[in-house]
């Protein structure tokens, strides 16, 4: 057996939560709504016991959960084992999307800045809180002072342009809110 080259574009989309039934099949809670990618791609990676790649037999949504059965994944004591094991997939493998939509982590690491041009920071991480999606913004440092994290609802009201190529975002938002 030859020994898998690590992808270098490695994207968590998900972890284990759990063994489901008895003949081998895990739950796992991904990290998107819609977990597009953990449905769609046929090879996932997991890191338990160490990283390594495995075909997924099937996959598909239960209640907010993806259930999926892997090649080489037989009886509860198998699946219970990987409990826990992060979810990562190839983003060069991920499903196209519109042009206007974009994935969380193709967001985090942007700069943000205002209609003013005013530097907001950067985009640390995504939440949703159940209506919209959320920017999680580390304030740019300002002389001796800790200014408070941003949290900006990732909105066409306030989010106006996201250029990837450029690496920055800009939002309808000011510098005192």
């Amino acid at each position: 057996m030859t020994e898998q080259q690590i992808p270098d574009d490695l994207v968590q989309v998900g972890y284990v939560s759990g063994a489901y039934g008895v003949t081998g099949s895990i739950r796992v809670t991904p990290f998107s709504a819609d977990a597009d990618a953990l449905l769609n791609v046929k090879t996932w990676w997991l890191d338990k016991p160490g990283q390594h790649a495995v075909s997924v037999r099937t996959a598909k949504l239960h209640g907010g959960d993806v259930v999926a059965q892997l090649v080489g994944v037989v009886g509860r004591d198998a699946s219970e084992a990987l409990k826990g094991a992060a979810v990562t997939i190839p983003r060069s493998q991920f499903p196209e999307l519109p042009a206007d939509e974009f994935y969380w982590s193709d967001l985090i690491g942007l700069d943000v800045v205002n209609l003013a041009g005013e530097a907001l920071g950067q985009v640390n991480d995504m939440m949703d809180n159940g209506v919209q999606s959320i920017l999680r913004i580390t304030p740019v440092a300002q002389e001796g002072v800790k200014a408070p994290e941003r949290l900006i609802p990732y909105v066409d009201q306030y989010v106006r342009q996201v250029d990837l190529a450029g690496k920055k975002i800009t939002v309808d938002w000011g510098l005192d809110y």
